[in-house]
């Protein structure tokens, strides 16, 4: 029954369609759905679990794009972005505020989602399964890349296995070696833009300093703390960073016989949280940060002003006064 919680383009294309009824169900405080969900599907009945959202991020870009800025630096790039199974399904925003802040900054951008990269797959042993995700959706990506457009995903866990994992998997395969040389981060992007071409100005304090987890699979990239050195283009707002694992692992850390584990794992980050005291918290991983938030809430650590941000892009978007 794990490896059915590995199916996110199938649950999430089921999920987001019935979106109020599956947060229903998932929501930890409903205890009779938990209860059910735990003994079917081996799923903790305390994990917190993201919800869904409808319409997906796929759906949203159907609509008008942002506009994109003619008289900013950097007009000229293009993006496409890749969605992901999470921030398709569950955190539409992070994508949004994506493209708010690109086209703010002259970058053209696209959406698209030819599925999930694999790394649920990945953390099961499933490598042929991988391999062949791989080469399907790197094939569709690179025609992308032979128009101009450079390659962005959203959440640090896709971009290693675009960059790193899929090319150990299949050194041959020349699409999926040239999607590992054009694929960025979005903190690592907009870090770029603002070195090579400089960012549009108006970007204003935020309301409360901020927490910033740099996730496990950020760090794995080997591209230095890209969140922290995006965050600290904010003008006056104070950036504490966290540099630990959250002890969530993905799937791993919501499963009945792993989640008390997981906890004490990430529990010296939530302890680290909440010395800081911070009004936000944030991490480049949407599930490390939802894991750390329920750890601070665990030991009773959160504020009246606390706020969980799913990524850093989010808060960056609303310095610009993009989004809410």
């Amino acid at each position: 029954m794990q490896r059915q919680l590995t199916e996110t383009d199938r649950n999430g294309g089921i999920s987001t369609r019935f979106a109020p009824l599956a947060n229903w169900g998932s929501n930890r405080r409903n205890g009779a759905a938990r209860v059910v969900l735990e003994k079917i599907a081996d799923v903790h009945r305390d994990a917190e679990l993201p919800k869904y959202q409808s319409p997906s991020l796929l759906q949203r870009s159907k609509g008008a794009a942002p506009e994109v800025n003619h008289s900013a630096p950097a007009f000229g790039r293009k993006a496409v972005i890749y969605a992901t199974c999470f921030a398709n399904f569950n955190n539409p925003e992070i994508g949004e505020a994506a493209r708010a802040v690109l086209a703010h900054n002259g970058v053209e951008t696209e959406v698209v989602y030819p599925g999930c990269c694999g790394m649920p797959q990945l953390e099961q042993g499933d490598l042929p399964r991988v391999a062949e995700q791989a080469q399907r959706v790197a094939k569709e990506l690179v025609k992308w890349i032979e128009r101009g457009y450079d390659v962005i995903a959203l959440v640090p866990s896709c971009v290693l296995m675009l960059k790193f994992e899929w090319p150990l998997l299949s050194p041959s395969d020349d699409s999926i070696k040239t999607l590992s040389q054009a694929t960025f981060d979005i903190s690592e992007y907009v870090v770029a833009v603002s070195r090579e071409n400089g960012l549009v100005g108006g970007l204003t304090p935020l309301d409360g300093a901020v927490t910033l987890h740099i996730a496990c699979h950020a760090r794995a990239q080997n591209i230095g703390q890209k969140g922290a050195e995006m965050m600290r283009l904010v003008p006056d707002t104070e950036i504490s960073v966290i540099e630990r694992c959250s002890g969530h692992g993905g799937s791993w850390g919501v499963l009945k016989e792993n989640f008390e584990v997981a906890l004490k794992v990430g529990k010296p980050v939530a302890r680290d949280a909440s010395t800081a005291g911070n009004r936000y918290l944030v991490s480049e991983c949407p599930l490390a940060g939802l894991h750390i938030a329920q750890g601070m809430e665990n030991i009773g650590a959160v504020r009246g002003d606390f706020e969980a941000v799913t990524h850093p892009i989010v808060l960056f978007a609303r310095a610009y006064g993009l989004v809410d």
